[in-house]
């Protein structure tokens, strides 16, 4: 499932055409995807203007002029396509680029398409292709969405500036669950996954299996090892937004172009190679963490 850089790169990519456009007509060409559209799903997003295109944790939000909000959330193979023009649905002008893993440009898969006015009058079009039909879309009123079931529990988000180590230490006071379990509650932090709580915890230098409490001193302050972990944490996650994502297995950014972080990983899919941190000899190792594989160097990351 793409992560939140991933996500985040997905907004930026969509941001340029869809903000400020208005949408002159909705396809929506089968009755769900996760979960069903909602009624009346077309007729309330045709004729509305996209006021702003925002994120949180893994979900996509276009604010609407009718006061709902659409949305989005990729699931695991979900992708948005950007056409700009009047032919935006003709084969020749499908996503551009090549891919490490291919993307699905089956029409089939092709599940529900905006047509957009943008301000100067050009038209565009958002596809959004989804083979397996994890992802979903529904439309939720702006002034319950903080309320609503998907967002009343959802944590930090962890690229703002509220993220220190003040803060893990006393979300994770007291917790005696391993580290990498804390970080990926996303009732504490919102959009966290695997592959970058892999690479925050290897930069760090924190065992994955230590306990989270443990981030917090005798005295009730932050550790130094907590202040490490969340500049690790903001970093490798803007590092990655800047990189365009990891285009693993099925993520590929709006202009079908690939993500490039992925040739950076220090420690997620590495094992058996030889750890990057400068003098430590110890090789990346793979273990199970409730079902995750976790990469992590046993000889440096304590």
């Amino acid at each position: 499932m793409p992560e939140l850089p991933e996500v985040e790169t997905v907004r930026r990519g969509l941001a340029p055409v869809m903000e400020g456009a208005r949408i002159v007509r909705a396809e929506q060409r089968r009755a769900n995807l996760r979960f069903d559209f909602p009624e009346g799903f077309v007729a309330r997003l045709e004729g509305t203007r996209i006021e702003a295109l925002g994120r949180r944790a893994k979900y996509l939000l276009a604010d609407l002029s009718s006061s709902e909000v659409l949305v989005m959330h990729l699931g695991m193979s979900g992708s948005f396509r950007v056409v700009e023009g009047a032919d935006a649905l003709a084969p020749d002008a499908l996503t551009p680029g090549d891919f490490a893993h291919a993307r699905s440009k089956d029409p089939r898969h092709d599940h529900v398409v905006l047509h957009l006015e943008r301000p100067d009058g050009a038209p565009a079009s958002i596809v959004y292709n989804d083979p397996r039909r994890f992802g979903f879309m529904t439309l939720i009123p702006r002034a319950g969405l903080e309320a609503h079931p998907f967002f009343a529990n959802l944590g930090l988000e962890p690229l703002g500036n509220a993220l220190n180590g003040a803060w893990l230490a006393s979300a994770f006071a007291g917790r005696k669950t391993p580290l990498k379990a804390a970080l990926l509650d996303q009732k504490l932090i919102a959009g966290l996954g695997n592959i970058y709580v892999c690479e925050a915890l290897w930069r760090a230098k924190l065992s994955p299996m230590r306990a989270a409490g443990t981030l917090i001193t005798r005295s009730g302050k932050p550790s130094l090892a907590a202040g490490r972990l969340a500049e690790a944490i903001r970093a490798v996650l803007s590092e990655a937004v800047a990189a365009g994502g990891s285009t693993l297995r099925d993520h590929a950014r709006t202009d079908g172009s690939l993500g490039y972080f992925q040739h950076s990983f220090a420690a997620y899919d590495r094992e058996g190679q030889p750890c990057r941190h400068p003098g430590c000899r110890g090789i990346i190792a793979r273990t199970v963490q409730s079902g995750r594989s976790t990469f992590h160097c046993k000889t440096c990351q304590r």
